[in-house]
């Protein structure tokens, strides 16, 4: 397993504590995939992970939330026998969020259904939690990996850092990926938090609010690709806005 940096150690008493079943035998985890028009790529996301899942020899699901796509995605990915719940076109946030509301797992894994996330290191981000280590853990693009910063455009770096600082300056923690998307959740945590963002602010938002509910949050490298296939949804000015505005309101709240 690899190493992983602890940002944040100490947990607060009304935290719910892990559960004694919560071994690996026993463990199960809810995968929830939020997918905008990727049928070029959504049905190898969805097969990948089912079988890294299966290699873990836990009990999983693989959601796949589609938020109104208008090409064949849902429709690829029901023929492969996956859960999808359509949804109208709202964002990234409200399609995670209802994706959240129907997980069963004790923990939950999110990544993006582009290519650009790899389902096989879905244990770099979960066994942490299994192992009663972290709350919550991010996949980091940016941890010990230069490689992965000269594949990111340059104004999605610079964005990242300033919203990293602005995490770190509010909440006293480093932290080197507050936007990935590739992360992992006890279910028990996402269930306490009032999550309102619609797009790509969930990110931020659940990350201050973990922190504030106390949570032990770690981060973990992992490898990155820039999508090949399709276009990026994300807007670096407008999401940009929202982000630092769900930054600042999720610490003030």
């Amino acid at each position: 397993m690899a190493n992983y940096l602890i940002h944040y150690v100490e947990i607060s008493e009304s935290m719910p504590k892990a559960s004694p079943d919560m071994e690996r035998g026993n463990f199960s985890v809810s995968v929830v995939i939020p997918v905008f028009n990727e049928e070029q790529t959504v049905a190898d996301i969805v097969n990948r992970t089912k079988k890294t899942l299966q290699n873990m020899g836990v009990s999983y699901e693989v959601l796949v939330i589609d938020d109104g796509s208008f090409d064949n995605s849902a429709t690829i990915c029901e023929e492969m026998q996956t859960n999808v719940v359509r949804c109208v076109h709202q964002g990234k946030g409200l399609a995670l969020r209802s994706g959240f509301k129907l997980a069963k797992g004790d923990v939950v894994v999110t990544l993006d259904a582009d290519g650009s996330h790899q389902p096989e290191e879905i244990p770099l981000v979960v066994e942490p939690i299994m192992d009663g280590k972290a709350d919550f853990v991010i996949g980091s693009r940016f941890l010990n990996s230069k490689a992965n910063k000269r594949k990111i455009p340059k104004i999605n770096r610079i964005g990242n850092r300033l919203f990293n600082s602005l995490t770190g300056y509010i909440s006293g923690i480093k932290i080197s990926d507050s936007q990935s998307g590739f992360r992992a959740f006890r279910a028990a945590l996402i269930q306490r938090m009032d999550l309102g963002s619609h797009g790509y602010e969930v990110e931020s938002e659940m990350l201050i609010k973990a922190l504030r509910l106390g949570a032990r949050v770690m981060e973990t490298p992992i490898h990155f690709d820039q999508r090949t296939m399709g276009a990026s949804k994300l807007d670096p000015f407008r999401d940009g806005a929202r982000i630092l505005y769900a930054i600042i309101t999720s610490y003030l709240s």
